[in-house]
């Protein structure tokens, strides 16, 4: 398998650990919906979290952060509404989380952006399920 792959792997076990030692209740790893996958659904007292990890070598040159395109909030915030349907939490009140890791000389740094972009109400778009 591909080293980035192993990478990034291991920087979603890493922020799985990081979650839980914050009290988030994991819910959801590596969750598919029709848009795209999620990497984490947790829970954290009584708001659902939908959270991105972003992996990079240091070498890399850019922060992981700015790996998350507008096309992919799009498509994750689609996944969340198709999720929040699904499992009937419409009503919960959620986010969008992005975990960066940036990694150097086995060194890994972990910075965890809360609500790093949102959807208005107006801007929900109900998911509908095809029949």
């Amino acid at each position: 398998m591909a080293e980035h792959n192993d990478l990034g792997r291991e920087g979603e076990t890493r922020s799985v650990l990081y979650l839980l030692l914050r009290d988030y209740h994991i819910l959801e790893c590596n969750w598919h919906g029709a848009a795209c996958e999620i990497d984490i659904i947790a829970a954290h007292y009584g708001e659902i979290v939908f959270v991105e990890v972003k992996t990079r070598n240091y070498h890399d040159g850019t922060s992981p952060e700015e790996a998350v395109t507008s096309n992919r909030m799009y498509r994750m915030s689609r996944a969340a509404e198709e999720y929040l349907t699904t499992h009937r939490l419409q009503d919960y009140p959620f986010r969008f989380d992005i975990i960066s890791i940036l990694v150097k000389d086995e060194e890994w740094k972990l910075q965890h952006i809360k609500q790093a972009f949102f959807l208005k109400p107006k801007e929900r778009m109900p998911f509908v399920e095809d029949v």
